[in-house]
Parts: structure tokens; sequence; C-alpha cells
């Protein structure tokens, strides 16, 4: 809800509509323009196909490469490709070689669609899945452009010194991670950051959980449910939470994995393996449920009801 815009902004100033993502609703505004998408994840790849049907001429700006991915490879959605009851354990290097193998089968030299070479391995970077990006921009219906050098009027200049008419664009750069609904000094994410047991609570505060604040590699309401189930067992009294010094431990063992394996990025900083994920949850229920039986399932968090009873006695 709170859109993030490229910082620091790019010098010059620009006489064109400039609008953010959050904001688009419909390509007919596009007609008959130059349209310049700026970003390349998964709403800036939508965008842009859908540009490339009524736009004059649509341009990609990105400051690097990316693995595009289709929904579908094998005939199969992608997330369910290779996805079988040991992929968890799998090194995840070993993962990696046959998703690598697979998508050049399946897909190619991402450089022969005109885009640039990643700077990096398939999997250390949130994949950007589009069903018709790489069929429109091998039809040359679209063209790439590396970041944004200047803003000169109408025209904007790129860092390969090509410059290029443009009439709208649109800002497809992600979002920040806010809680309007809370004191800055309760709770914030600078950067994006907000460290957490599982994604799902904060230590410290028993009666706080998150539902779906992760970015997994695969769909995100799958996760979503399981992690509701697991705060309804928390809410019950059938699962109890490790010690704090333990999820603090966790926590930092978590992030190190991640921030060594993914790409530096505010994109990247709540990223989580959708098979691993569930399976690491299965894994804490069960331990959870041991130490809530050996406390006579006390309930963490005192009932509303049970609240107000107490302040009207």
């Amino acid at each position: 809800w709170d859109p993030r815009l490229p910082e620091p902004p790019f010098k010059g100033s620009f006489d064109g509509v400039q609008m953010h993502a959050h904001h688009y609703r419909e390509n007919t505004d596009f007609r008959d323009k130059n349209v310049l998408i700026v970003g390349i994840g998964n709403s800036a790849m939508d965008i842009a196909v859908e540009a490339s049907f009524v736009a004059r001429r649509t341009f990609l700006s990105s400051r690097r490469g990316a693995y595009v991915l289709p929904k579908y490879l094998f005939g199969r959605p992608l997330d369910q490709v290779g996805v079988n009851a040991l992929t968890p354990v799998l090194p995840f290097a070993f993962r990696r070689s046959i998703l690598t193998a697979m998508y050049r089968i399946g897909v190619g030299k991402i450089e022969d669609y005109g885009l640039p070479v990643p700077d990096h391995k398939l999997g250390e970077a949130h994949p950007t899945i589009s069903a018709d990006f790489l069929n429109r921009i091998a039809h040359g219906e679209m063209t790439w452009k590396p970041n944004i050098a200047g803003l000169e009027g109408d025209k904007v200049r790129f860092e390969d010194g090509s410059v290029e008419r443009i009439d709208v664009i649109v800002y497809c750069t992600g979002y920040k991670v806010s809680f309007p609904f809370f004191d800055e000094k309760f709770l914030s994410a600078p950067d994006n950051d907000l460290p957490l047991f599982r994604r799902v609570f904060r230590p410290g505060i028993d009666n706080l959980a998150f539902i779906g604040l992760l970015q997994p590699l695969g769909a995100i309401m799958p996760l979503a449910e399981a992690q509701g189930r697991w705060v309804a067992s928390y809410l019950r009294g059938e699962y109890h939470l490790p010690s704090l010094r333990d999820m603090e431990a966790d926590i930092r063992r978590e992030r190190a994995r991640m921030f060594k394996r993914y790409v530096a990025s505010k994109r990247h900083t709540m990223q989580v393996d959708f098979d691993n994920y569930l399976y690491a949850l299965r894994k804490e229920l069960k331990a959870g449920a041991a130490r809530a039986r050996a406390a006579g399932f006390t309930l963490p968090v005192r009932p509303v009801a049970q609240e107000l009873e107490a302040a009207a006695a």
C-alpha cells in the first residue's frame, strides 16, 4: 500500500506522466504513446505486456538482468515442477543445478531475447514470472533499456547513452513495508527488514502475529494458510513458542542464510523457500506441541473476555 520510488530520484525533470504501478488500472491510457516501464519484477513484466498491445512503443528499463520464468514448464505449473517429498532435504546447490538445466531446455538463453545476462545465479534473486513477456519482447513488441541516467523534458537518457522520447513512465519499484496502525517506536521495518521467528512472531511480543509477511519462491497462500493454523494452535494453547533466546538465535541463523544466498536488495529481506519453509514449520509445530503439553496447555495470551471480566471486577 506504500509505494517505493527510485532512491535517489533520477536527475533532471520530466514533462510527461509519472506514476507508480500501485496506481495502474488499465492500459487504455497508454494508447499510441511511448511508455517506459522501470523495473524487472512481476508487476513490470505484466504492465509492459499490457502496454505493448496499445502503446506506440514500449520500453523496459532495469539496473540488472533477471531470469524470466514461464508460469508453466513441461505442461505443469512452475512451482510444481520437480517438487517431491525429498525437496526440502536436498542441498540447494543440487536443486539449483536441476532447475538451471530445466531453464536452459525450456526457456533458453535470456540474452537471446534482448535482455542482459543476470549478474547472479538462478535462485539467488526472486524470479520474475510471466506467461507472455518473453514472447512479446522476442517479437520486437518492446525494447529493453539499461538504467535511467537522466530525465530531459520529454526525453529520457539511459546509461548506454541512448535517448528516447517518452510520454509515460511507470515505476514498478516495489513497496515500503510499513505499519500505519503501529507507533513507529513500537514496531517498524527500516529498509523493509523486520526480523520475525519463522516470519510470524516478534520475540518478546506474545500477542502479535503476522500472516503473509514473507516472499516465497512459490505461491504465498498455502504458506499463509499454514501460518494461520500455526497461530490458531498457539492461541488455543496447543503450541508454545521456544524461549526468547532460542527464537532470537533461530532468527539470526535464518537471516545469515538468506543474506548469504540472495542478492543484496530491499526485495530480499523476507525471502523463504516454499518447501523448506513448510517443512521447518511442521517440525516447529511438533516441538511446540511438546512444550505446550509439558506446560499443561496453558494459554499464552489471555482472551479478551477474561480481560474485560477482570477489569469489571
